[in-house]
């Protein structure tokens, strides 16, 4: 296994899959049995929200920012072995924030579980340089686009000048038999090649389903590449889905994969009981991606 558990997923351009980038390496890592935990560092525009389907009044990762919460106030359970901290909609609750304080909610994630998810926001702003050296590395996250991977080389000077360290690139929405070498694109911004998600319809269909396309079609071929992904950043052991025996077919959502419920630190941590949770409204999980990422 990886010494590495705190990663930041990173891009210089909206709209490359970056959300659901983190998404599905947390999600595959926690079928694992790995303990997981997504943050919503994007302080200004939020992608995480629907996740957790949250009332207006709901703690997010701006009130823990603005002194006014916990870490696990804000931490809220997607599934077994996975949780995420949302950052908040409000622009009043933004102006309120101190980023700097994303340290110490770091920190206390680190100690509870096993590995952390940082999904950063796309541009340069104190709020989007913070995370990258704050993480033990940063996954570059660019579709083969000339203008997406000329922004990720303003990612990958901001990594450095905030003393993070990069530890490769992913390319989503790839096609076979292109022309564009994907190895050339990795060599030209000078970091390795992490690994490559293909083009596929699944993706956006499990945007509109409100489920992580590793759980929506697990036999897919950018489930399988996330899988691959995970194991090679992380070392984990991650099999592919059985259905041979009972299993659920791909498109189908156990009862696990929906509920949310807040939770502490340690039952984020030490149980799965879901008696109080609430399910998480498809189109509010939908919304949420859509917007942030409409052309993945």
């Amino acid at each position: 296994m990886s010494d590495e558990t705190v990663y930041a997923i990173a891009s210089g351009k909206g709209g490359v899959g970056k959300t659901t980038t983190t998404v599905n390496l947390g999600t595959a890592l926690a079928e694992a049995g790995e303990r997981v935990a997504i943050v919503d560092t994007d302080l200004g525009m939020a992608n995480l929200a629907g996740f957790v389907s949250l009332a207006p009044d709901s703690t997010t990762l701006h009130d823990v920012l603005a002194g006014a919460a916990s870490t696990d106030d804000a931490t809220y359970r997607l599934a077994d072995n996975i949780v995420a901290i949302p950052s908040g909609t409000s622009l009043d609750e933004y102006a309120e924030t101190s980023p700097e304080g994303l340290r110490e909610v770091v920190d206390d994630l680190r100690d509870q579980f096993d590995y952390v998810f940082l999904d950063v926001g796309a541009g340069i702003s104190h709020e989007t340089v913070l995370p990258l050296g704050l993480a033990d590395a940063v996954v570059l996250v660019s579709t083969p686009e000339p203008a997406a991977v000329n922004d990720t080389k303003k990612t990958i000077e901001l990594t450095e000048r905030s003393g993070g360290d990069v530890a490769g690139l992913v390319l989503t929405r790839t096609r076979s038999g292109s022309d564009i070498s994907h190895d050339d694109l990795a060599d030209r911004l000078e970091v390795p090649l992490l690994g490559t998600i293909p083009e596929d319809p699944a993706t956006r269909e499990s945007v509109y389903a409100g489920t992580p396309l590793v759980v929506f079609n697990p036999d897919g071929p950018a489930s399988v590449a996330y899988r691959r992904l995970a194991a090679e950043l992380t070392g984990v052991e991650i099999l592919g889905p059985d259905t041979s025996d009972g299993g659920e077919p791909a498109g189908e959502k156990s009862a696990t994969q929906t509920v949310v419920e807040t939770v502490s630190s340690d039952t984020a941590s030490n149980e799965n009981d879901s008696d109080d949770g609430r399910e998480a409204a498809p189109d509010e999980v939908s919304s949420a991606i859509t917007e942030a990422e409409s052309d993945t």
